[in-house]
């Protein structure tokens, strides 16, 4: 029998969907390109906000007719975009996560830390389940991080099938968490922060409503996750994803159990090791995030510590000459997400080039200025949602939409304070649905689950959560959700 390769292994017909899927999102990008006028606005630089819109000052501007051949060249120009650094930083980020996580697999420190999980919690684990999603649900909520949880997304996934769960557990206590708590931010910098800098509010106020609507989301998610953990445990096959499981399974050895007589004292202080890197990842995250001009580099150097902490761990727990092969097997596993992350990002390219952005903004003013408060804040999240198919980052979607919308929900009667909100709520519920988010398309990369189960999994949780989110902006209205 061949041996089993350590890593992330992206199947090839996961692979393909997502090709599939976002090949298909690219052609319709340039085909609008052809049908929709090119505008511009103009832009003007404030103090301390950069670069913003003029809402009163959009003008249609000649077609830019970008060539078709360029629709399928553009997955290799973002790399010479303004993005173009975020874009690497993001592929080198996985590749490092892909290399150090095959370290962790081959040299058993992984199966290691999970049967001692296991172990300690066996007995609680639904507790265990609860407490880690209220965990990564904080992390999105107050401190913004999403895309750093990634890395944590294959040791979530073997702790589930521990637990006696599936993948759609493991993923759904972390990165559907963090993804959950981002969307209905606390004090979220990048959303809910620069969206209220922005729109000229206090930094964070107004945060008493959104902890409210944070807490009453996450026992919805709680709710939602311990009863398919539960209906998973009692029979597995009921698991949309039993098929793919079965095959990720046996890979991951979760069924061995490891008792403390029979631990290697190396693996032990490998393990110490491997958790110190983690908590520095955690420090790095939570301080990076926070300081203006570093933030940029809170990815690269926590994919870089994690690498660390994987390889350097496999070398003390004595795995040798094995790393090397186990961090091979782990880029080539993982390498597959690198053209779809290309494909995604170029997207933005495209309509950017064909200078059609600016006028689907503008044509979705226009219609938000006509009318009543409730609608027009509705319509803001469903700009929002809509424009995330084609500008993933919260910040540039900010940038783009905040100084459009604050001083027309000024005309019709919406606070500020409620545009913002609908504002985070459209950028946040879209980026583990989308195919062309990065955070997405990496997380699934990780495991064995299919876009199309995961997205008909995840939508029977925003069918509860989205119209929750919706009453919150209405009683917003109702009470006129302030300070402006």
């Amino acid at each position: 029998m061949a041996e089993s390769k350590s890593g992330a292994q992206i199947s090839t017909k996961a692979f393909l969907q997502a090709l599939l899927i976002i090949f298909a999102l690219m052609i319709l990008s340039g085909i609008l390109t052809r049908v929709i006028p090119s505008g511009q606005f103009i832009r003007i630089e404030e103090p301390g906000r950069g670069e913003v819109i003029d809402p009163n000052a959009f003008s249609f501007t000649d077609q830019p007719k970008l060539p078709v051949w360029r629709w399928f060249t553009a997955p290799v120009e973002v790399f010479f975009s303004p993005d173009g650094f975020t874009i690497a930083g993001i592929i080198i980020f996985i590749l490092l996560v892909g290399v150090a996580f095959a370290v962790l697999e081959r040299s058993g420190i992984l199966n290691f830390a999970l049967a001692t999980i296991v172990q300690r919690f066996g007995e609680k684990k639904y507790t265990l389940l609860l407490v880690l999603t209220f965990f990564f649900m904080a992390l999105g909520g107050f401190f913004g991080i999403l895309e750093e949880v990634v890395p944590l997304v294959p040791i979530m996934i073997a702790l589930a099938y521990s637990l006696g769960w599936d993948s759609l557990t493991g993923l759904g206590m972390s990165v559907l968490a963090a993804n959950v708590g981002f969307s209905t931010a606390v004090f979220n910098f990048f959303t809910i922060g620069i969206a209220q800098q922005l729109a000229g509010l206090p930094l964070f106020s107004g945060w008493a409503p959104r902890l409210v609507l944070f807490l009453a989301v996450y026992a919805l998610l709680a709710l939602f996750l311990t009863r398919h953990a539960k209906k998973v445990a009692e029979d597995p096959s009921r698991s949309p994803v039993y098929i793919e499981d079965r095959q990720e399974k046996p890979r991951l050895d979760v069924e061995q159990r490891v008792s403390a007589e029979e631990v290697d004292p190396r693996q032990k202080r490998a393990a110490i090791f491997m958790a110190t890197c983690f908590g520095l990842i955690l420090v790095v995250v939570m301080v990076f995030s926070w300081v203006e001009g570093l933030n940029d580099l809170a990815m690269p150097l926590s994919g870089l510590l994690f690498l660390v902490g994987g390889v350097g761990a496999g070398l003390i727990a004595g795995i040798g000459k094995d790393a090397w092969k186990a961090a091979w097997d782990g880029f080539l596993g993982i390498a597959p997400a690198i053209p779809l992350l290309m494909m995604a990002a170029s997207i933005k390219l495209i309509i950017s080039s064909g200078g059609i952005l600016d006028t689907m903004l503008y044509a979705a003013s226009q219609r938000f200025s006509a009318t009543s408060p409730l609608v027009s804040a509705l319509v803001i999240y469903a700009v929002t949602l809509v424009l995330e198919l084609f500008v993933s980052s919260g910040s540039a979607k900010a940038l783009l939409i905040i100084p459009l919308i604050a001083p027309l929900a000024d005309l019709v009667g919406v606070s500020r304070q409620i545009a913002v909100s609908a504002f985070a709520f459209g950028d946040g519920f879209s980026n583990l649905v989308y195919p062309t988010n990065a955070v997405l398309l990496i997380a699934l990369s990780l495991t064995a689950i299919p876009y199309h189960k995961w997205l008909k999994w995840v939508l029977r949780l925003w069918a509860v959560i989205l119209p929750v989110t919706v009453i919150f902006l209405a009683l917003a209205v109702m009470f006129n959700y302030g300070p402006f």
